[in-house]
């Protein structure tokens, strides 16, 4: 894969860091580093975040998701497995349940209005026809209207769960059959209409063409949160807790954890999950990494694509007369 180095003018960088041996940057004046907004710029529109497990969106994109939603979309949380083989518990019912109350969880710390659970079998979604994924999603894009979606990147080079890569695609198709007029007509008799999705923001857990760095600084706490609540596949949980109350049994303290074990579970993902072990655990670099770079305290990253002006309107507009 060719490397292009750029150069962003404010912050100027005049590398690619070797540590993002696995992403490669747009250049400078296409690369944006989106940053919070204050109010509510986004009033009045629909946020999709869609993952194929309960763990994917907290880790790589619920800084970006809870940033959005603070700026005023109402958003939705669509997870297309069951997870069934993920996670803890006794059981595959359990490991189901298990998974199903922590996803109604991290909608919850996002500030969500609702889930849609597809429950696919865990693993096996390159078994089922990709024809049926996108009907369901190009449904659901028109009932609640979507125009932004967050997932991973149809794109993206290197990914071995199938359930990932079939999810990307699927979206992908959809996001834009949604708008036709033709497809899937029988929906229009329900009181839908054709509907397109206007903007993506891509994540990736390997090898991407990064073009979009989002700040999110403000929102790493509300991260935190959404992490803490993915327990049974995920960081959260009490593995913080455990680590302290074993260094206090044996007379030792570690300041990074805090001083209670309520503190500890929170510095864990903070700064083990997020930052220390995110390479080793997610095969990227952390969310600090990227923010140090960038002059930032916490980012996220994506392939994103959005509306296109048009040349002809703007020309239209200036030469008409």
């Amino acid at each position: 894969m060719e490397r292009r180095t750029f150069v962003q003018n404010s912050l100027a960088i005049p590398f690619i860091p070797t540590s993002f041996t696995d992403r490669t940057f747009v250049d400078s004046d296409e690369l944006v580093i989106e940053r919070s907004q204050e109010g509510k710029p986004h009033q009045g529109k629909v946020l999709a975040a869609i993952q194929p497990h309960s763990d994917d969106i907290p880790i790589f994109a619920s800084g970006t998701v809870a940033k959005l939603i603070a700026e005023g979309y109402k958003g939705y949380l669509i997870r297309m497995t069951n997870d069934d083989h993920a996670g803890r518990g006794n059981t595959v019912g359990e490991v189901v349940r298990n998974n199903e109350l922590d996803n109604e969880a991290v909608a919850k710390a996002l500030g969500l209005e609702k889930t849609y659970d597809l429950y696919y079998r865990n693993h096996r979604m390159d078994n089922i026809s990709p024809v049926e994924i996108r009907a369901r999603l190009i449904f659901l894009i028109r009932l609640l209207k979507i125009d932004t979606i967050v997932t991973y990147d149809p794109w993206g080079h290197y990914e071995e769960n199938p359930d990932h890569y079939v999810t990307a695609r699927a979206v992908e198709a959809a996001r834009w059959m949604s708008g036709g007029r033709l497809d899937y007509p029988e929906h229009f008799d329900a009181g839908l209409t054709p509907y397109t999705v206007k903007e993506m923001y891509y994540f990736a857990r390997g090898p991407q063409l990064v073009n979009r760095v989002v700040d999110i600084s403000k929102h790493i706490e509300t991260k935190i949160d959404a992490n803490l609540a993915n327990v049974t596949q995920g960081p959260g949980g009490n593995a913080g807790a455990n680590i302290y109350k074993k260094l206090k049994a044996d007379g030792k303290n570690l300041d990074l954890l805090g001083n209670d074990p309520e503190t500890a579970n929170r510095n864990y993902i903070k700064h083990v999950v997020l930052d220390m072990d995110s390479k080793r655990l997610r095969g990227v670099p952390s969310d600090k990494e990227v923010g140090k770079e960038f002059k930032l305290e916490w980012a996220e990253v994506f392939h994103y694509v959005g509306p296109q002006e048009s040349k002809f309107n703007a020309y239209m507009q200036e030469h008409a007369r």
